[in-house]
């Protein structure tokens, strides 16, 4: 059995394939591995086998990137960077355990409570990112953030005024239009 060679079409036409399949790792490394294969005189299987393997650790790697972008950490931490020596009373077996993850799998909240500067966000940051690497999507927010987001949503919509201007409907001019309980403008008969 011979082998044809391969022609700059062919190449282009794999890159194509490659493209549209989204493997990036294959389309930058298959012409050197399969230079190497061919000196190495490794099988066709293990050749496939190291580009395949290069490519889910690239996508691995990506995924995690995005999920921690997602994530929105206004930092990154993690427990190593942690200083166990402050605050001076802190269950470090229970936190360390909580690195674990066991708690997403039993849908269990995890609350970190104390006073002001001893690690709760950074904690809270830590396990986050360590849920991303673990595979699991994260929203990183502060109590602050969830009470204006519930405030806002509990807020009427913005409406526009007479003037093409958005109003939140507290203020407006009056003399033309009145807003009504149920959001529905009602204008005046006459003028």
């Amino acid at each position: 059995m011979t082998e044809e060679a391969v022609t700059p079409s062919d190449i282009t036409r794999l890159d194509a394939h490659l493209d549209a399949l989204h493997l990036s790792h294959v389309k930058s490394h298959y012409q050197a591995f399969a230079t190497t294969a061919a000196q190495k005189q490794i099988s066709h299987l293990a050749y496939l086998a190291e580009l395949i393997e290069g490519e889910a650790s690239a996508s691995e790697t990506r995924a995690i990137a995005r999920r921690i972008k997602n994530a929105r950490f206004p930092v990154l931490k993690t427990m190593e960077d942690f200083e166990w020596t402050w605050p001076k009373k802190i269950n470090r077996p229970q936190i360390q355990n909580l690195f674990r993850l066991a708690f997403i799998a039993s849908n269990t909240n995890v609350v970190l409570i104390s006073t002001v500067g001893l690690g709760k966000t950074h904690i809270a940051i830590a396990l986050g990112h360590a849920a991303c690497i673990g595979g699991h999507s994260v929203l990183f927010t502060t109590a602050v953030d969830i009470i204006n987001t519930l405030a806002a949503a509990q807020r009427p919509p913005a409406r526009s005024c007479s003037r093409g201007r958005q109003t939140d409907g507290d203020v407006e001019d009056r003399s033309r239009s009145q807003w009504s309980a149920d959001g529905s403008a009602r204008l005046p008969l006459s003028g």
